[in-house]
């Protein structure tokens, strides 16, 4: 099984088509995020690919990023661009990363690409993940729905915004705010109590 979700097959693709820099979609927002982390807080990117645009924004922040990606090549590609920042090839799911504590972690387009149990195994993961007060920030879409990836097409899945808000409150987050980007990314921000 293809723990990339078609991923590697298409990273070149995917790589050409994220890589705007300081302009890519969801940029912004994350620059924004940042601004609500510790000086030098460790951040981890789950599904990172490249880093270009998303884990970008947070090195540029001062932030110390650790990237997870399933697809060797993007794994690649993220230690070319980021070579001071831990990475691993893993599935989101399998990594290693979750054994150790962040002050953030980050899932920028990820969550909706895993079938929907490895979302909801993540989701646990991710808030086992952060340090008490640690803030986690990922996207989907806020109605439940299934689609094709654009880039895969491979079915992606979104839980909806209801199922969303109870597995962070049953992974003991809070949810502090929702929000869409420039490129229509419904966004979830929540805390760790």
């Amino acid at each position: 099984m293809d723990k990339s979700n078609g991923y590697e097959a298409n990273a070149a693709t995917f790589i050409r088509c994220r890589s705007k820099g300081l302009d890519g979609v969801g940029a912004p927002s994350v620059r924004q995020w940042a601004k609500s982390l510790p000086p030098n807080a460790t951040v981890l990117d789950v599904g990172c690919g490249a880093g270009d645009p998303i884990s970008k924004a947070l090195v540029n922040a001062g932030l110390t990023v650790y990237g997870i990606d399933a697809s060797p090549s993007m794994v690649e590609t993220f230690k070319q661009n980021f070579p001071d920042s831990p990475v691993a090839c893993e599935a989101a799911e399998d990594s290693s990363f979750f054994n150790r504590q962040f002050d953030a972690v980050i899932a920028w387009g990820l969550l909706f690409l895993l079938p929907v149990e490895t979302q909801e195994v993540v989701i646990q993961k991710m808030a086992h993940a952060l340090y008490p007060g640690g803030r986690l920030l990922f996207t989907a879409p806020s109605q439940k729905m299934e689609w094709e990836d654009a880039i895969t097409a491979v079915p992606s899945r979104s839980l909806g915004a209801e199922k969303y808000k109870a597995l962070l409150t049953a992974a003991g987050l809070s949810l502090v705010e929702e929000f869409e980007d420039e490129g229509e990314n419904h966004y979830y921000h929540a805390v760790k109590h």
